[in-house]
């Protein structure tokens, strides 16, 4: 084993990311092969970004504002607009731009949705649920599970028997949802997520703090944000050869424990801040994306 693949290797003067090590970096460039596609696709792809008029990010100023400033210095104009359900909230309420009722009904899921989970939610108390996998029968809480389809086929997973068995009067496990509204639900306590950056920003604006479960691609990096106090402090990671009891005692000290008290303090002030971003006439997205028009204009 070498420095590249020690995975408590500390990687020293990476911009905005003091103290990362390599188990948090993107699963795709952790390799010493210099034949790996990867390895070979990402350094062409950000020579193909500098060339670009303009990036756009599924952020906010706020949240990553160390990490933009980085980027900034070598990328063409960086242009938050996350996040951008918010934002298209906020442009239909001012009513700034026109959007018909064909765009309205795009959505970002390919599956179809439940929205039975969303009438189940109704039924109980704010802050009184969580979504998980396994432990969940020894949480003593009620749950909401969603079991991606197959991607290509539109099946639904294939779940253990004793697993349904065990749950089957506390807990609603469905195919797919709307993850937004639900993450909205004020029933929702917290989220076991994989960290992939869509169910990332979405837990951050709706202020729901999150159990970490990261396997590939960029998800142990958004972890890692999302767990160290000094960057986003919402979160507490499970390891990935994860164990009923560890479940439990998480999602105890996540739900009412102390450090649970202080990522959902921390996780308000990023929704907050996710508010103040998209709001007319001075925040920071929305100002973006009159920028952004205008530069398409003008080209």
């Amino acid at each position: 084993m070498n420095e590249y693949t020690d995975a408590n290797f500390v990687l020293d003067g990476v911009p905005a990311m003091e103290d990362i090590q390599m188990k948090d970096m993107p699963s795709f460039i952790r390799t010493t092969d210099p034949n790996d596609f990867m390895v070979n696709h990402v350094p062409r792809l950000i020579h193909k970004l500098k060339e670009a008029s303009a990036i756009i990010f599924n952020s906010y100023d706020a949240l990553e504002h160390d990490v933009l400033q980085a980027l900034s210095s070598f990328l063409p104009p960086l242009y938050t607009l996350g996040s951008l359900q918010f934002l298209l909230n906020s442009i239909t309420e001012y009513s700034i731009y026109i959007i018909d009722e064909e765009t309205k009904s795009i959505t970002t899921n390919l599956w179809k949705e439940d929205t039975r989970c969303l009438e189940w939610l109704d039924s109980f108390e704010p802050n009184s649920l969580i979504e998980f996998a396994w432990g969940l029968s020894n949480s003593n809480r009620p749950f909401l599970w969603i079991t991606r389809p197959d991607l290509v086929i539109g099946k639904s997973a294939v779940l253990p028997p004793e697993l349904l068995d065990k749950t089957k009067d506390k807990g609603l496990i469905t195919s797919w949802c709307n993850q937004e509204q639900v993450l909205a639900h004020p029933s929702i306590g917290c989220f076991l997520t994989h960290c992939g950056w869509n169910s990332t920003i979405e837990s951050l604006i709706n202020g729901v703090h999150i159990v970490c479960w990261p396997f590939f691609a960029e998800q142990q990096t958004n972890c890692w944000f999302s767990c160290n106090k000094l960057k986003w402090g919402v979160g507490i990671e499970i390891d990935a050869n994860v164990k009923r009891s560890q479940v439990e005692k998480q999602l105890s000290e996540l739900m009412d424990g102390e450090k649970g008290k202080v990522m959902k303090e921390k996780v308000m002030e990023w929704r907050n801040l996710a508010h103040e971003a998209v709001a007319a006439p001075n925040g920071s997205s929305y100002n973006n994306l009159a920028k952004l028009i205008k530069l398409l204009r003008s080209s």
